[in-house]
């Protein structure tokens, strides 16, 4: 029997619904669980004081500390490099064979799994620089793996700027330059902010690469060579060693609300930049008139 394409439309839309509903409810069935089992774990003294007998005892002060140190070293390395990639895919030129090797060499490097990343980086920056298990060597190592996604998804918010943007700064005498600061970042802003952020909880949330590289030690760290270990490897420990299921949980728990603040953190600032911005446009455009 041959369905109308109304019913089809009708058919497809529920399938599509349901797809959509089942992994947001997977998704909430995580989160709830491992809220439920982590928040009555979460103190102040959980927080603040550093962990003992190998995390069985005491808080997570020195792996919230290494976490927020390895993320800030990765993505302080690789939004400029990504962005400056991007920028340079997206706007200088032409497709031709520099283009290919480098869109290549990115779809490769998104390719490739954690544990290598992981590996490069103990035989690189570990050994061969010298540079020991430290905060700089699994920055360095993040910085590599978070690069792919800033560079795709910066240079698809670039591209996504509309030409007669760039044809109407060219006509009021601005350089290529002046046209893609003023312009053009401005414009894509919002998606780039947002390969940044994801960028952000992917590190927050990489085990393998920095168990290699950042180490895995409980001391605070005292500087970007110093060892540490993060929340994410904290908890893999605690949960796999099966050393504490209450301090795994609640730093699992403490992770899920920390990548929420950040999501949610990020995305409130940047609207109130782009309402901030346009503002001060309609401002200028009043007084000119």
């Amino acid at each position: 029997m041959k369905l109308s394409a109304k019913s089809s439309e009708k058919i497809a839309k529920s399938i599509i619904w349901a797809a959509a509903m089942l992994v947001v409810a997977v998704l909430a069935a995580i989160v709830i669980y491992i809220l439920a089992k982590g928040l009555p774990t979460l103190s102040w003294s959980f927080l603040t004081e550093i962990p003992e007998g190998g995390g069985a005892a005491g808080g997570i002060a020195s792996p919230i500390v290494g976490t927020v140190l390895v993320t800030a070293v990765a993505v302080l390395i690789a939004t400029p490099l990504g962005v400056g990639t991007a920028v340079y895919l997206a706007e200088y030129t032409k497709g031709g064979a520099i283009t290919k090797i480098i869109r290549f060499s990115a779809e490769s490097l998104a390719g490739i799994p954690s544990i290598v990343y992981g590996l490069f980086g103990f035989i690189f920056f570990v050994m061969y620089l010298g540079l020991g298990w430290s905060i700089l060597s699994g920055g360095l190592t993040l910085a590599i793996m978070i690069l792919p996604t800033i560079i795709r998804t910066s240079e698809e918010a670039i591209r996504g700027v509309p030409g007669s943007y760039r044809e109407t700064s060219f006509s009021l005498g601005a350089t290529k330059w002046q046209t893609i600061y003023k312009v053009v970042f401005p414009a894509a802003i919002q998606g780039i902010t947002n390969g940044i952020i994801l960028s952000v909880g992917r590190s927050v949330a990489e085990t393998a690469a920095l168990v290699l590289t950042a180490g895995s030690s409980l001391r605070m760290p005292t500087s970007l060579f110093a060892p540490t270990r993060t929340m994410a490897v904290h908890f893999y420990t605690l949960a796999m060693e099966d050393i504490s299921p209450a301090n795994a949980f609640g730093t699992a728990a403490l992770l899920i609300i920390l990548i929420f603040i950040i999501n949610v953190g990020a995305n409130i600032l940047l609207n109130r930049f782009i309402s901030n911005k346009g503002k001060k446009k309609e401002a200028k455009g009043g007084k000119r008139n």
